[in-house]
Order: C-alpha cells, then sequence, then structure tokens
C-alpha cells in the first residue's frame, strides 16, 4: 500500500489505531499487525476517536478504512482479552456496550466510508466492513465469523446486515459452519463489491476516495440518507428527511456550480453548500 506520509498523522490506542487525511480522504488504520489487527477494547475506543474527529474535520469528505501490515484488516476481536473481559454473559454485555457504542458511530456516520480489505477480514473485522458504504477487496482476502467456533453469539446488528448483504440462506451457512470464504465468492454472493488485484488494491481505493470527495457533498449526503431509508420497514422511513435533503440540493450553490460548470464545459468545484 502506498501512504500519506506527507500528511499529519495521529495515533490512538497506544498507536494501534492511526489517523490522517489529505486533499479530501479520511484515512483509518487498524495497526496491530501482529496480531493480525484483532480488535481490543481499546482499540474500539480508539477506532471511535478516529472517527469522530474525521467526521468533525470539514475537509474531510469520504473515510478509507484499512489494515496495516498486508495479513489483515481485521482478524476479529483479541481473543487473549476474553478471559478478562468476556468470560461470562455480564462481563460480556459490558465489552458489548463498549464496542457498540464505536459500531453505532459508524453505522450513523455523516461521510461516506470505504472498507479496505487485504487479508483476513473475520468476525469484528467483519462488522466493521459490513457497516462500511462500500467494500474494496484484494484477490488475497479471506472473510468468516468463527463465533460458532468460539461458543458466543454474534450481535442482532452485526447478523442484520450480514443477511441484508448476502441473504438469510447464505447468512445461516456462513454461521452454523464458521467456514472462510475467499474473495471471488465474497464478490459472487454480494459481500463486498470489487475485488482488486492486491499491488493494486490501494491505489484502487485511493482513486474511488478521489472521485468520491470531488463530487458534489450534499448530492451523495441525500443518496447515503436515502438509501438508508429504503433499507428500512415502509412504516419506518422517514419521508420528510428524504424530501429535505433533496430541496437542500436543488437550492445549494452546489447545484448552481454544476449547473454553470457543465455549460462552461470544465470540472466543477463543489463547496457542499
Amino acid at each position: 500500500m502506498s501512504d500519506m506520509s506527507s500528511t499529519t498523522e495521529t495515533a490512538y490506542a497506544d498507536g494501534k489505531i492511526l489517523k490522517h487525511a489529505a486533499s479530501g480522504v479520511g484515512v483509518i488504520t487498524f495497526n496491530n499487525p501482529d496480531r493480525r489487527n484483532a480488535m481490543s477494547l481499546e482499540m474500539w475506543e480508539g477506532f471511535g476517536e478516529a472517527l469522530a474527529s474525521l467526521r468533525d474535520d470539514e475537509t474531510v469528505r469520504v473515510v478509507i478504512l484499512r489494515g496495516a501490515g498486508g495479513k489483515a484488516f481485521v482478524s476479529g476481536a483479541d481473543i487473549s482479552q476474553f478471559e478478562k473481559v468476556r468470560h461470562n454473559a455480564a462481563a460480556s454485555e459490558e465489552y458489548a456496550k463498549r464496542s457498540a457504542a464505536q459500531r453505532a458511530l459508524l453505522a450513523d456516520y455523516p461521510k461516506p466510508t470505504i472498507a479496505c480489505i487485504q487479508g483476513f477480514c473475520l468476525g469484528g473485522g467483519m462488522q466493521v466492513a459490513m457497516l462500511a458504504d462500500i467494500r474494496i477487496a484484494s484477490h488475497d482476502s479471506q472473510f468468516g465469523i468463527p463465533a460458532a467456533r468460539l461458543g458466543i453469539a454474534y450481535g442482532y446488528d452485526g447478523l442484520r446486515h450480514l443477511v441484508s448483504l448476502v441473504g438469510p440462506s447464505w447468512a445461516r451457512l456462513l454461521m452454523y459452519t464458521g467456514m472462510r470464504i475467499d474473495s471471488s465468492e465474497a464478490l459472487r454472493i454480494g459481500l463486498v463489491e470489487r475485488v482488486i488485484p492486491d499491488d493494486q488494491l490501494w491505489g484502487e481505493t485511493m482513486g474511488i476516495a478521489q472521485t468520491i470527495s470531488e463530487n458534489a457533498p450534499l448530492a451523495i449526503k441525500a443518496a447515503k440518507i436515502t438509501i438508508a431509508q429504503v433499507l428500512k420497514d415502509e412504516s419506518q422511513r422517514d419521508m420528510d428527511t428524504i424530501k429535505a435533503i433533496g430541496n437542500a440540493c436543488m437550492d445549494s450553490q452546489d447545484f448552481r456550480e454544476g449547473r454553470q460548470a457543465f455549460m462552461e464545459k470544465r470540472r466543477p468545484k463543489f463547496q457542499g453548500r
């Protein structure tokens, strides 16, 4: 992967979560390669801090999530912590509350998110990837949820997203067996959107992110909001919110800029207003 070393990097969770941004693109790196980027509680909390920082950075229009080391995106939860923090139902509930807050932040994220997946994407890593708007994977990536092999229940939100992506039958097969699937199978069943050669993964992902960052932020926000509402039961859809963001787009400076740029045969410069 090429880096963004010219930007200022911020570290969280003792350096196991890294954040940087440039040219409208924010990047969060899971940086625990010795454990294949397995997520500790401290990493979950650092991940939330990094997400919040990029959410509040007005220069950032899209966020990429990636794993360090080339061997894993996130290989799951850090099982070495389980004896201390997830040894029974009560302890597991407290663990879930602390990590769920960070997943909720990603689930409701106002900016587009892309999971750049190389290597293992397992368990809690699948939860992170499924919460992203777009999943781009390398040829060598592997996917699975080994909950049945560990004797734990995978949470409702994680299974809801899995079923929405691959359907109930594939969700059952993955959950009942704890099997791993490769990138071509993940693409075929709809778990990922693109599979890219390993050495081209970062460049392709960055290219998609930069395209998004150059498009009209309000129009993208409208698409994100509306798609989220489409996925809800009809009785729960907020049609007023959909109408409001649509009106905001039509009244925006960006819409005027888009029209003018088209007429003048130049690239538009969108401001998000």
